[in-house]
């Protein structure tokens, strides 16, 4: 009988070890991890809506992802890539606390690392920061479990230092799957992607400001998410006029 129960108890133990090992990642198995390289595109509807960020809300919404918001609201949001510090982001933060706007700032671990005046001010002022990854990779290249390092890495150094835990990502290069978005709505994050980008961040050839002023204003619709990058000198410039912009038409920008 001894013998009996030894053996049920180690099949028993044997097959905790093997579900343990498997449990973590093996759900992901089943999500399709076709590479999905998103842009808006240049097509809108009637209201001014990228239609591919309307489609690509209506496709992936129910996974944890926000491209688009409604578009009944006059409301947006304004986010801001960080993958380097460029000597705009104080300007930036002071633009923004002198117009009581609330941004979101995606940051990578390196940026947080050697620029945490920035970060902590970000908290203090009551922006967003927002995970941009540990490393900065296509995460749909990334296994499950180096998935989860990209973003717990980064997470857990936030948290640790600054005593703030993040909620929103933006996959790097705007590259994700439906395996990426699964894996991030169960670590308790909204992949935020967007519906107004253009190419700010070439920091040697700077789009003209009233060029960009114009491109973005015209742009302007129910429920944008904005992507500008912070090391664009021409942002810089410029924010207070879009912001002013954006409140004289009856634009609220809202906190994530």
């Amino acid at each position: 009988m001894k013998k009996l129960i030894s053996a049920i108890v180690t099949v028993i133990l044997t097959a905790k070890c093997a579900f343990a090992n498997a449990a973590p990642y093996s759900q992901y198995e089943n999500y399709d991890n076709t590479k999905i390289a998103y842009g808006m595109g240049v097509e809108t509807d009637s209201l001014n809506r990228p239609l591919g960020a309307v489609q690509a809300q209506r496709q992936y919404g129910d996974m944890g992802a926000l491209f688009i918001g409604e578009s009944d609201k006059k409301r947006l949001w304004l986010t801001f890539d960080e993958g380097y510090e460029n000597g705009y982001t104080g300007k930036i933060l002071d633009i923004l606390k002198d117009k009581n706007v609330k941004a979101v700032f995606f940051v990578t671990q390196d940026y947080a690392e050697k620029n945490p005046e920035l970060i902590k001010r970000m908290i203090d002022e009551g922006h967003t920061v927002g995970n941009h990854s540990y490393s900065h990779p296509s995460l749909p290249e990334c296994s499950p479990e180096d998935f989860n390092n990209e973003i717990m890495q980064l997470h857990k150094y936030i948290s640790q230092n600054f005593g703030y835990d993040m909620y929103v990502m933006r996959p790097p290069k705007g590259e994700f799957s439906e395996r990426v978005l699964a894996q991030a709505k169960d670590l308790g994050y909204t992949t935020v992607l967007w519906s107004f980008a253009y190419m700010d961040w070439v920091t040697d050839n700077q789009p003209d400001p009233e060029y960009a002023y114009r491109k973005i204003t015209e742009k302007t619709h129910n429920g944008a998410v904005y992507l500008l990058h912070a090391v664009s000198k021409t942002n810089t410039e410029i924010l207070p006029d879009i912001i002013d912009y954006w409140k004289q038409n009856g634009y609220v920008i809202t906190p994530m």
